[in-house]
């Protein structure tokens, strides 16, 4: 095994000071922001007993990151990372307060959700830029392995806790927790990064002759889409998780539906996420970088193949067993981070680290729509085997090459 070769180790990643620091401050982000919405749809639902407006504002925060993306990602290679990333926490802390502390109307609260969702790529992006300009090589992969299990880890812990803290002390005061929890993040940033966001350069002149942030976005992004290499990787990220998180909506619907026991369809969600980091943890720590990316159709595969089989009815315990197999899948995507970091334009490396999160979220939003359509239409049990083909067959079609030829195609 070559140097190049050899797997990172955690050792290596959490001695950079300001992945330490941005991997903390997202991992009590994301907790909070499972909290912040579980909270919302609790409070919405009790003051208007709609489900629909339930749901909207479970996913209300999903859809605006397409504006922000598009037409200011720009801002994360133009600004400095440590302000930019401390103010997106300090306005998430914020919202929370506003919608715990205020007696706001639905239609205001949802509103104030989508306006600060449209500068989340921005903030997201530039965290990103800050980790992949401070872990090289293999340590950037192990690093995103990590944040990915870290980000499981928290979602579920913040929906766990959010159902406690809601049936102990109201969705209020959760809300407010959640606050205090997006200010602790900004201080982490503020005291744990660098003055210039962990040594990342300013890039000032370059970035000032690009023109306004708007006008610099939409080219940015139209430069950005009309590569084939990158468009092929964005496409390899977003699709399979938008299938699989279509999938995963509908697992309550689905158990409802086989007849199992009250509690299981909570169970059959965790299970992906349980696999996820497995599969994460297995893959960023163990397996060389070149056998990653060998492997990153087969574990695309993975990903899909045991949705199909719900089909076949199986019992809870089995079922349960296939869909931590599916999770473990979701470990392609790091077969593909060297391969989308050397096709990144060094002057929008940030800009397209806020598509990646604006593409994502967007796509996760529409998934469970157009999938519990499919479900209405048909059944549950169909719609998550659709999603599963789905990702099968657009894997050859995503994967076409090996990650490590794209990679040595893309360098500039």
């Amino acid at each position: 095994m070559t140097v190049v070769d050899r797997p990172a180790t955690y050792r290596e990643v959490f001695a950079e000071p300001s992945f330490r620091a941005l991997f903390v401050a997202r991992t009590l982000a994301i907790g909070a922001n499972s909290l912040q919405i579980f909270a919302l749809s609790v409070l919405v639902y009790t003051g208007t007993g709609s489900a629909l407006l339930s749901a909207l504002a479970f996913g209300a925060g999903f859809l605006p990151q397409v504006v922000g993306g598009l037409l200011l990602g720009s801002l994360t290679d133009r600004l400095r990372p440590r302000p930019l990333i401390v103010a997106g926490y300090a306005v998430e802390a914020l919202l929370a307060a506003a919608l715990g502390l205020l007696d706001l109307p639905v239609a205001a609260s949802l509103s104030l959700v989508a306006v600060v969702a449209c500068g989340t790529p921005v903030f997201a992006g530039a965290a990103a830029r800050v980790i992949a300009d401070q872990l090289t090589g293999d340590a950037y992969v192990l690093g995103r392995s990590v944040s990915n299990m870290s980000s499981s880890a928290a979602q579920l812990l913040g929906l766990a806790g959010g159902g406690v803290a809601v049936a102990a002390a109201g969705p209020r005061h959760a809300l407010l927790f959640a606050a205090a929890c997006h200010v602790a993040a900004a201080v982490l940033v503020r005291f744990g990064l660098g003055s210039g966001g962990g040594g990342v350069r300013s890039r000032g002149g370059a970035v000032h002759s690009r023109g306004g942030a708007v006008r610099d976005s939409l080219a940015g992004a139209s430069a950005l889409f009309g590569d084939r290499t990158i468009r092929r990787l964005l496409l390899a990220q977003w699709l399979p998780s938008a299938f699989a998180a279509g999938a995963e909506a509908l697992l309550v619907a689905y158990a409802g539906r086989r007849g199992f026991p009250a509690g299981s369809g909570a169970v059959l969600m965790a299970a992906p996420a349980a696999g996820m980091l497995l599969g994460n943890f297995v893959a960023g720590r163990f397996l060389r970088p070149t056998l990653r990316e060998r492997l990153a159709g087969p574990f695309l595969l993975l990903l899909g193949t045991p949705l199909i089989a719900v089909l076949a009815a199986p019992p809870l315990p089995v079922l349960a067993a296939l869909l931590v197999i599916a999770g473990t899948g979701f470990a392609y995507g790091l077969g593909l981070q060297r391969a989308f970091l050397a096709a990144a334009p060094e002057a929008r490396r940030g800009q397209l680290f806020a598509l990646l999160s604006t593409g994502m979220m967007a796509l996760q939003g529409l998934s469970p729509l157009l999938l519990g359509t499919v479900a209405e239409l048909t059944s549950p049990a169909l719609a998550i085997a659709s999603a599963g083909a789905a990702t099968v067959l657009v894997a050859p079609l995503l994967l076409r090459g090996r990650p490590s030829d794209i990679r040595s195609q893309s360098k500039r």
